[in-house]
């Protein structure tokens, strides 16, 4: 029992030299400057502590960026706006008249070629209109009649610009019909549909329509010319 016991203070005691080397070694303190170094007790380093290299994708210069940038956006807008310069030119073009309509506006009509006593018959927007270069004759016989006795009152004067010509719609004022020319009892117009008589005024004398024949806007122009509309 002796030698064990021996043994162990022996390595009691060798237990307690190295703590207190230890001891020692741990609480000194680091000295700024020293060329002593400490080496980390782990071995390896960890990737997850690295900084990431960021220098690749910062950018230089910007303004070359910028010009492109700008460039782009007067680009789009340029065409944007060719676009909808395009889209509501269309949409004013469709909403015009077209070519025939402002055509059939306004008929001009040479005077010259008519003789007197005749009607002549022109279309205009669609619709025709009688025009009589009447004698002296018919002139006053239009003015002759009574007024007052007409189902639709109007003197010769308030539907002639000038006595000599007659210019008034040809179209009954019934139901449509286009009324036939030097006919009828009153030497004027006769509607074969429904049996009205017109005078050579225009004006209803006898039969169902109940308004004179319309008289259109028209006026004369340069030399021998009518325009009508």
């Amino acid at each position: 029992m002796a030698p064990l016991s021996t043994m162990s203070r022996a390595l009691a005691r060798s237990a307690m030299k190295q703590a207190t080397t230890v001891r020692t070694i741990s609480s000194t303190p680091a000295v700024l400057g020293s060329s002593s170094t400490f080496s980390s007790p782990f071995k390896g380093e960890s990737k997850s502590t690295k900084v990431p290299d960021f220098s690749k994708y910062i950018a230089g210069k910007s303004s070359g960026n910028a010009l492109f940038s700008y460039f782009m956006v007067g680009t789009l807008g340029a065409i944007s706006a060719a676009g909808a310069k395009s889209t509501i030119q269309e949409f004013l073009v469709n909403m015009s008249a077209s070519a025939d309509v402002l055509a059939m506006a306004k008929v001009e009509v040479d005077l010259a070629a008519i003789p007197e006593g005749k009607n002549v018959i022109v279309k205009w927007r669609g619709k025709p209109v009688f025009i009589r270069h009447r004698t002296a004759a018919e002139i006053e016989e239009a003015n002759n009649v009574n007024v007052s006795s007409l189902r639709d009152p109007q003197a010769d004067g308030d539907r002639v610009k000038n006595p000599e010509w007659l210019v008034m719609l040809g179209v009954c004022t019934h139901l449509g019909c286009v009324p036939i020319g030097e006919a009828g009892e009153y030497g004027g117009w006769f509607c074969p549909c429904h049996g009205s008589h017109y005078d050579i005024s225009g004006r209803i004398r006898k039969g169902p329509a109940p308004l004179n024949l319309e008289i259109p806007t028209y006026d004369f122009g340069e030399g021998d010319k009518l325009v009508i509309g």
